[in-house]
């Protein structure tokens, strides 16, 4: 394949569902509840089979009508399983006993790796299922690859633009192991005087800063032209794989490239020094995206109807009509 040889994951050996996630833990769905996330409530599904227990955490979005625990922030949901024997059994179980709470049922993002099995357990559990690719992701699989070799594979218009900007010595980097309060303040002023529109959740995000700060997870870089910060990106690192969570560049920096740069120096840390296999770029299908990365899977939206319940079959109809009405046209 042409270009940055990017391609769809659609191999065993290119599979990560099993690798942990800082979206995963308990510790990040307690966060998002504090943050007013939770909607109208909380709900912690949960069902166990031959000693493996699955465990999703949800939020009411309104009577009858849940959905899955996430922000703007996750890159996916999914259901957690402790435990080998059963594991199918023990999700069909907690969606079996979730018919007992909810009508609906909405999902997203889920990931292409997550999306089969979560699909049959519903299904297993008697639920009406429709699933639509709603959104992307663009990951790297390094595979054998070192830092080099990735780079070598890059386009050549990317590495050219690193070469020449880093020659200049104008862009100065700092990277970070743990949280400075300084480096923080000057990565939020940055996103305020971005080119990104007003979003997010400042006060979640540092929170969520300090917590992998003090897991050991986090990965901050900074960049500067004449002392003064200009770009900023936030990373996390964890179980071989470096989630690459915000970053934000002051607009009239551009000619500079410190973002590119930033990023630049940044894989090379997580590559080299952490060690990783796999960088998650999160959720969008932003064009650079497809630059720095080779792998590109749909995010999938999961809808689930409950037939026991009369509510849930007009948005039932709904949903395969809209379905239905794709396919003709």
């Amino acid at each position: 394949m042409q270009g940055n040889g990017e391609h769809p994951a659609n191999d065993d050996a290119g599979r990560s569902a099993a690798f942990a996630s800082p979206f995963d833990r308990a510790e990040w769905f307690d966060l998002l509840e504090r943050h007013g996330f939770a909607a109208g409530g909380r709900v912690d599904a949960r069902g166990s089979a031959n000693g493996t227990a699955a465990w999703l955490p949800l939020r009411i979005e309104a009577p009858g009508r849940l959905a899955g625990l996430t922000n703007w922030y996750s890159f996916s949901i999914r259901p957690r399983i402790s435990g080998s024997n059963g594991r199918g059994s023990a999700l069909i179980d907690l969606f079996a006993k979730l018919r007992g709470q909810a009508a609906q049922l909405d999902l997203y993002p889920v990931r292409d790796d997550d999306r089969a099995g979560i699909l049959s357990a519903l299904r297993g559990a008697g639920w009406w299922v429709k699933a639509t690719a709603a959104g992307h992701r663009h990951w790297l699989d390094l595979g054998d690859m070192d830092h080099d070799a990735w780079w070598a594979a890059r386009p050549g218009a990317l590495r050219s633009t690193v070469q020449r900007k880093a020659k200049k010595g104008i862009v100065a980097i700092e990277l970070y192991t743990a949280v400075d309060p300084a480096a923080w303040d000057a990565y939020e002023a940055i996103y305020a005087a971005s080119w990104k529109p007003e979003e997010g959740d400042p006060a979640l995000l540092r929170a969520f800063a300090a917590m992998e700060s003090a897991r050991g997870t986090f990965r901050m870089g900074l960049a500067r032209i004449d002392g003064a910060p200009v770009a900023a990106q936030f990373w996390t690192v964890e179980d071989g794989t470096a989630f690459i969570h915000k970053l934000a560049h002051v607009e009239d920096s551009l000619k500079a490239s410190p973002g590119t740069l930033l990023s630049a120096a940044l894989f090379r840390h997580v590559i080299e020094i952490d060690g990783v296999k796999r960088v998650d770029f999160g959720t969008g299908n932003d064009a650079y995206k497809r630059d720095w990365m080779n792998r590109h899977d749909p995010l999938w939206r999961i809808e689930a109807f409950n037939p026991s319940r009369l509510a849930a079959w007009g948005p039932a109809l709904k949903a395969f009509g809209r379905s239905l009405l794709r396919k003709d046209t």
